[in-house]
């Protein structure tokens, strides 16, 4: 399908032959990692106020917790329903970026998207663990052995596993974007840190169940070393599109105002 191009308040803009406009990938890309800070931001604060949870052979105080927080808890769920949301844009918005010049990197940005979404979608399973402990609490007695069993079934989904699948958007998006040169460079090399981070979490696997442990599968370490630089790299590379965007119409503006 060509596009053709039209001028809209001395902007370009793309269309379909159909005379759709095509909406710029650069600005969505841009708009996802918005909406990804804003609910990151949200989702800390509130994970930050919960405090520890306790340990899951504590049944009676595990099931206490998960009573008192689980109106938090549920709003947590909600904020990374939407945050995965925004990373399906993101991901679709990126993988334009990077190959719509260069289609020999087309397999690499399918990549990028493939592993990408599958990260997506096993967290909202993880998600959807986590939010049956507290629903379970809601308008009935806590059951502890239900709730340990959610904890442990959730614990692996948001710590190995999508480790391993950051790690593979991660360097796929870091060598795509050297590769591209739609990115700024330092932008792939940090991709390829956080890469390397991600694989260091994966034996976290064997670390136990212990939050408080900086090593464990469920442990503070992945979120603070593996997932948390991931979805940082992504607000980054959505302020740089935004700011390179801005740069590229300010200066066929001022090319406009000389012609």
């Amino acid at each position: 399908m060509s596009n053709v191009m039209s001028h809209q308040q001395g902007q370009p803009v793309a269309r379909t032959h159909t005379g759709r406009y095509v909406p710029d990938c650069k600005l969505w890309t841009g708009i996802a990692a918005l909406v990804a800070a804003v609910t990151l931001l949200t989702e800390f604060l509130v994970r930050t106020a919960l405090g520890p949870r306790p340990d899951l052979d504590d049944t009676k105080a595990l099931a206490e917790f998960v009573t008192s927080t689980s109106t938090a808890t549920l709003t947590i769920i909600l904020c990374d329903t939407v945050l995965m949301g925004a990373l399906i844009v993101f991901l679709a918005a990126f993988r334009q970026l990077v190959t719509r010049d260069h289609r020999e990197l087309e397999w690499i940005g399918s990549i990028v998207f493939g592993a990408g979404l599958v990260f997506v979608a096993i967290t909202l399973v993880g998600d959807s663990l986590e939010a049956g402990g507290a629903l379970d609490t809601v308008g009935a007695d806590a059951a502890p052995i239900a709730i340990r069993a959610l904890t442990e079934g959730y614990m692996p989904i948001f710590g190995p596993m999508g480790a391993v699948l950051l790690a593979i958007v991660a360097a796929s998006s870091g060598y795509a974007t050297m590769a591209s040169g739609a990115l700024p460079r330092w932008t792939g090399w940090v991709a390829y840190v956080v890469a390397v981070l991600n694989v260091i979490a994966v034996p976290t696997i064997y670390g136990g169940t212990n939050d408080r442990d900086f090593y464990s599968v469920g442990g503070w370490g992945v979120a603070a070393f593996a997932t948390f630089p991931w979805l940082a790299w992504v607000i980054v590379v959505g302020f740089v599109t935004i700011r390179d965007r801005r740069r590229i119409v300010e200066t066929e503006h001022g090319v406009a105002r000389v012609a």
